[in-house]
């Protein structure tokens, strides 16, 4: 008889960033030793090089990509696999910032594919924790020219023109392909992604690599995939107690805040889709007919599509991000 499939888990990849610090380690107890630091915690991943594998289960030690080419439609739902086929198309990660990251673009799919023959990287990020004086840039002021942005860029003195949100934790950004951005110092956030690690970055604040040598700038690649239109990337919401509230809805994800402090029962059944989440305070008991799963601060864990019903048990409060594709 064939095993049901279950809430899984899976082990994370640490990325050792030249802007990376320690949060990672005493906000969500990970243990990314030997790195000095960690930038990036990659909780579910299929890029090639960082594919995520199972830790939990009769499953253990199979990689997510291996499962979705046995499992198809009952790991990802039917319409995400008619669509994506054997890759799974959203990467979750964990990030901390000590120092300012390089001024960013990512490419749309049409670029990213004819380029790189990857998908386009559309990304949005929940803040868990902003020290003072905290800064998000992301998109334009105004309308600019390409020759306004690069007499900017030129003179260093790009983040005139850019919006530079003072940021604090729970603020929410979505950042479209092609949205110039920034995360700045002293944050801890959760991005939800498109499978996809193609950045060109445009400015890096003559910072230094580990080599001692300046960081490649990719001004030219950068160029054409720019929107030069004037953007507030910034997600107004409010969050209701032991309710899902929408943050994001686009057709690469929907993401929503579900803050619990009482037991809550689910009905996936028209969804059609895999559903993550990532559990960003507190913990919960994940209950589901083919069994229960215990998530705590920091950790990931992937419901197959075959699940339909979900009973999550708070202990005592929980902050969850949910994501699934509509």
């Amino acid at each position: 008889m064939e095993r049901a499939l279950y809430p899984l888990k899976f082990h994370p990849h640490y990325k050792e960033k030249v802007w990376g610090g320690q949060r990672l380690r005493t906000f969500f107890n990970k243990n990314f030793d030997p790195l000095p630091n960690c930038g990036e915690s990659w909780e579910l991943s299929a890029v090639p090089g960082s594919v995520s594998v199972v830790a939990n289960g009769f499953l253990a030690g199979n990689d997510l990509k291996d499962l979705v080419e046995i499992y198809m439609g009952d790991l990802v739902g039917e319409q995400v696999y008619e669509k994506y086929g054997n890759r799974f198309p959203l990467l979750f990660k964990l990030l901390d910032t000590i120092d300012d990251l390089s001024i960013q673009v990512h490419p749309d799919d049409n670029v990213a594919r004819t380029r790189h023959q990857s998908d386009g990287k559309t990304e949005m990020w929940y803040v868990i924790h902003a020290e003072p004086n905290a800064e998000i840039i992301a998109g334009f002021k105004k309308d600019v020219s390409e020759e306004e942005y690069l007499y900017h860029l030129e003179n260093n003195s790009l983040k005139e023109i850019l919006n530079v949100y003072p940021t604090k934790a729970g603020d929410v950004f979505y950042i479209p392909s092609r949205q110039v951005h920034a995360i700045g110092g002293g944050i801890t956030l959760c991005e939800i992604q498109q499978s996809s690690d193609i950045t060109y970055r445009i400015y890096d604040w003559a910072r230094k690599g580990a080599d001692g040598k300046l960081r490649k700038l990719h001004t030219d690649e950068a160029l054409d995939v720019i929107d030069f239109s004037a953007k507030d990337n910034r997600v107004d919401y409010e969050a209701i107690p032991d309710n899902a509230v929408n943050l994001v809805q686009s057709k690469y994800f929907t993401a929503r805040l579900m803050q619990l402090n009482h037991p809550v029962e689910l009905d996936y059944f028209r969804v059609d889709s895999f559903v993550v989440y990532v559990c960003i305070d507190g913990g919960c008991r994940i209950q589901t007919p083919s069994g229960t799963e215990q998530l705590n601060k920091g950790e990931t864990v992937l419901l197959p599509a075959s699940i339909n019903g979900v009973k999550l048990l708070p202990d005592p409060t929980c902050k969850l991000l949910e994501t699934y594709i509509a």
